[in-house]
C-alpha cells in the first residue's frame, strides 16, 4: 500500500447476483459513492465478461472473484484470459505451485491468494484433522504467498492484525464476511469469521468486500455511507 487509498475504493461492493441487469442496476446505485466491484463466479457465469467490459468501461475498478484452482497450467492459461481486461484484482488459491503458474502471466493485474474462506471456522478445521488454529494458517499462507511475489490475500479481519504488523505495508489485504452495525454475532448466514467494516480497517486491511449487507438493502446508500464512516474514523 504504497499510496493512500481513497474512501470510494476502500469497500468493494460484491455483485452476487444472478443477472447482468441486477448488477448493472446495483453498479448505477452505488457508483456515486463507491468505485470498487466484485464480480464472482455467479454472475461471471451468467454474463461472462460482459458485466466486467461494461464496468471497466464505466472508469470503476473491478475484483474477479474466480478463485483459480487448478493443475499449474491450466490456471496460467486462464489468468492470460483475464490480463488486458482491465480487471484491477483477479483471487487465486494459495497454493504454491498455484501462485506461481498465475503471477508468470498476471501483466499489471494484481493477485489476491485466497488463505482461509470467511465462511471456514476452527470447528471444520477440527473436523480436517488440522491442530494449528486458523489464523495460524492465514499467517503462514500469506507470508508464503508474499514471499512468492503475490500482491495480497484475501482474508478475514479477524487475521488481518497480525499479518499487517508482522508482513508490513506491501501486503494488499482484501476482507470478506463484513457485517454493518456492532451485532455482528447475530449475523445468521454462511460466514463464520465476520467483523464491521471499521474493525477491518482499524487491523490492517486494505480493502473491505460486502454483498448482501448493500445490495438487499432498501437504501445501499444510507449503508454505505455508515461504513464509509466508520472506516473514516479508523484510518
Amino acid at each position: 500500500m504504497s499510496e493512500p487509498i481513497p474512501l470510494n475504493e476502500r469497500i468493494i461492493v460484491a455483485l452476487d447476483v444472478d443477472s447482468v441487469a441486477r448488477a448493472k442496476e446495483l453498479v448505477k446505485k452505488c457508483e456515486s459513492h463507491v468505485g470498487y466491484f466484485k464480480v464472482g463466479l455467479q454472475l461471471f457465469m451468467g454474463s461472462w465478461f460482459e458485466t466486467v467490459d461494461w464496468i471497466v468501461d464505466r472508469g470503476h475498478k473491478v475484483m474477479l472473484d474466480l478463485k483459480f484452482f487448478d493443475i499449474p497450467e491450466t490456471v496460467k492459461l486462464a489468468v492470460r484470459q483475464v490480463n488486458n481486461r482491465g480487471v484491477s484484482l483477479a483471487t487465486i488459491h494459495g497454493n504454491d505451485p498455484i501462485i506461481r503458474a498465475a503471477l508468470s502471466e498476471r501483466g499489471d493485474m494484481k493477485l489476491l491468494a485466497v488463505t482461509v474462506l470467511t465462511s471456514f471456522g476452527e470447528e471444520d478445521m477440527r473436523a480436517m484433522g488440522m491442530t494449528r488454529s486458523i489464523e495460524d494458517l492465514v499467517f503462514y499462507r500469506a507470508r508464503r504467498a508474499l514471499e512468492l511475489g503475490c500482491d495480497g490475500v484475501v482474508s478475514s479481519g479477524l487475521e488481518a492484525k497480525r499479518m499487517r504488523e508482522e508482513l508490513g505495508e506491501k501486503l494488499l489485504i482484501v476482507t470478506p464476511g463484513i457485517r454493518p452495525g456492532l451485532n455482528i454475532e447475530e449475523a445468521s448466514d454462511d460466514q463464520k469469521r465476520i467483523v464491521t467494516a471499521g474493525m477491518a480497517i482499524k487491523n490492517g486491511a486494505s480493502h473491505v468486500v460486502v454483498g448482501r449487507p448493500i445490495t438487499k438493502a432498501d437504501d445501499p446508500i444510507r449503508v454505505i455511507e455508515m461504513m464509509q464512516r466508520e472506516i473514516a474514523e479508523v484510518r
